[in-house]
């Protein structure tokens, strides 16, 4: 069964680095002598509380971890740190001078928990109104939550303390996105360290970016966080749009474009200087191929149906199409008011998403090669029933039983995302609204189409019912269906 001793040491680590991470968000509430601090001290004495008693509960326990462990360990991960996560957002928050008179309210446990597994997946979506009414500290937290949640949670641990459990491999495996994997190095944590750098310097870059373009330090430090992340999380109501500046929406469409691409293929094309490596990769080619049509053909609409001129038809379709690719969900217009037909060219990008090994959500651009190469291996199979045709990505052979788990996963994720539109239909929720939020959750895209609930409203309006749905679909999308549902299933819970 499994390993509770090693599991228990691994979530007292886990909670005193969240403790760490909520210490950064607290010397932001000091800096700007917001109504916050409180919420965060007490939050942070809290998760160190409960990280020593899960240390202690640990202690001695055998080093090594079973296949069954690592899928626990990765799933259970994102939940408690949400848990945690959300408990500055429900402490109400004041100043300490005035302990009556509170300027904001806190959340319900509901809201709370959907905004925090939101932001660690990456989502973006929110049930927040009105952003700019939250303390700085609770808005760099929200930005923070997903920066980390960008690469993954336990991936990032990996990376800090590499000595942690003995079974890296397999809590990689378990939380890698693609059907693929790769690795950069022999040692995991090395090769992590080296894609935790690429993120960094991506980051970086993001924010002298930001800040060259006029921003201020903290909208440019948060925003860079959130496009780099592909979360979409925003400081200001109106998202990128309230600073009224293209060089602003230029820059975030190439960072969030970067941040969509495989960041070991990015290592190998930079560090390495192998630039036409990435020009060789048959996903990237995809993914790039995908987002120059759909820019085009959104160019079109808007200039003939809404009447944009070029440059502004331009900036608005390249931007909302890879922010939708991507899963980011920032917005530079308002994507409800543009002809319906879009809609669908944007659900569509919403579904297939960015390269495997990014940040962004969806199914993976790689899973759309696979697909593409299975139906034309198909058409060559009905002329050549005898024939033994091998599927080829990059010169490289897809086994058959990589080929089975692709069509088992699109099963799930469809099964899974009819079943819940069915569910929100029935409860009431406008019928697009039902199918964009859906794929929306399940894709960690943020954004949704619909009259109801539009590309840049928020969630508020949902029933507490529905985003507990919401949260868990966030959930399942971000560690790709198999790693959270195979744990409800008998099997993982037999001795042998």
């Amino acid at each position: 069964m499994l390993n509770t001793r090693l599991i228990s040491k691994i979530f007292g680590s886990l909670l005193y680095l969240e403790a760490i991470l909520m210490s950064l968000c607290l010397m932001v509430s000091i800096y700007y002598k917001d109504t916050d601090m409180a919420s965060f001290l007490l939050t942070i004495l809290i998760t160190v509380a409960c990280g020593f008693c899960f240390h202690h509960f640990g202690k001695g326990a055998e080093n090594t971890m079973s296949r069954r462990d690592a899928y626990f360990v990765v799933t259970v991960a994102w939940v408690l740190f949400s848990l945690f996560g959300m408990i500055p957002f429900i402490i109400p928050n004041f100043s300490f001078t005035d302990f009556h008179n509170s300027s904001m309210q806190s959340f319900s446990l509901t809201d709370a928990f959907f905004e925090t597994m939101s932001g660690f997946t990456t989502t973006g979506a929110t049930v927040i109104d009105d952003v700019e009414a939250l303390p700085k500290g609770l808005l760099f937290w929200r930005s923070l939550t997903q920066w980390i949640g960008g690469l993954g949670i336990v991936f990032f641990t990996i990376a800090v303390l590499p000595s942690m459990v003995g079974g890296s491999v397999k809590v990689f495996a378990a939380e890698a996105t693609g059907p693929i994997r790769s690795k950069l190095h022999p040692r995991l944590s090395t090769g992590a360290k080296w894609i935790w750098m690429v993120y960094v310097l991506l980051t970086v870059g993001c924010i002298f970016s930001y800040m060259a373009c006029g921003m201020n330090w903290f909208n440019a430090v948060n925003y860079a966080m959130t496009s780099t992340a592909t979360g979409g999380f925003a400081t200001t109501n109106g998202s990128l749009t309230s600073f009224h500046s293209p060089a602003e929406e230029y820059v975030c469409t190439l960072f969030c474009f970067l941040a969509g691409v495989n960041f070991m293929l990015l290592y190998a094309a930079v560090a390495k200087l192998r630039i036409k490596s990435l020009f060789k990769n048959t996903e990237f080619r995809f993914y790039v191929m995908l987002i120059i049509a759909a820019t085009a053909f959104i160019m079109f609409e808007l200039m003939a149906r809404n009447g944009y001129d070029v440059e502004h038809a331009f900036r608005s379709s390249i931007f909302q199409v890879v922010s939708f690719v991507t899963s980011t969900g920032l917005f530079n217009d308002d994507a409800g008011q543009w002809p319906h037909v879009t809609w669908i060219v944007l659900a569509v990008l919403m579904f297939i998403g960015g390269c495997s090994g990014s940040t962004s959500g969806g199914i993976k651009s790689i899973r759309g090669v696979m697909l593409l190469k299975n139906m034309r291996n198909e058409f060559r199979q009905i002329l050549h029933p005898n024939a033994v045709l091998p599927m080829k990505i990059d010169g490289v052979n897809v086994p058959q039983a990589k080929r089975v788990t692709l069509l088992s996963f699109l099963t799930l994720y469809l099964f899974l995302a009819g079943l819940c539109t069915f569910i929100m239909t029935v409860a009431g929720i406008d019928h697009t609204n039902s199918v964009t939020i859906t794929l929306s959750c399940l894709g960690n895209v943020g954004p949704t189409l619909g009259l109801e609930i539009g590309p840049t409203m928020s969630w508020s309006m949902l029933p507490d019912f529905a985003k507990w749905i919401c949260a868990f679909l966030m959930l399942v999308g971000r560690l790709e269906l198999f790693t959270v549902l195979v744990i409800f299933t008998p099997a993982f819970w037999k001795d042998n």
